[in-house]
């Protein structure tokens, strides 16, 4: 299995603070993205990524979310094997001290 691309709660909170136009995606439960989710992240959950490939663009790089970066990692795996370019967001939301909406 290849390796998955990585970033910290830290190193994405700074990439966005200057203003990068990164593709976010929380694949949380719904009970779970009420209670915060990052500023312009998209939610699609986990199992509702198979009937969403046409979302994602093998052009563009995906940062995936979730609760504590398992559940990312699992998607992170199973896009990486399609074609597509994913990084996984260690520590996922148990660990963002960034803004929610």
């Amino acid at each position: 299995m290849e390796e998955i691309k990585e970033i910290t709660t830290a190193e994405l909170e700074e990439r966005l603070s200057k203003g990068e136009n990164i593709e976010l995606v929380d694949v949380r439960e719904n009970e779970e993205v009420v209670q915060g989710m990052i500023p312009g992240a998209k939610h699609i959950r986990m199992n509702d990524i198979p009937e969403n490939l046409n979302y994602f663009s093998k052009d563009k790089e995906y940062i995936f979310i979730c609760r504590s970066g398992m559940r990312s990692e699992n998607v992170c795996h199973y896009l990486q094997d399609q074609g597509f370019k994913v990084v996984n967001m260690v520590g996922g939301m148990l660990d963002w001290k960034g803004q929610t909406v």
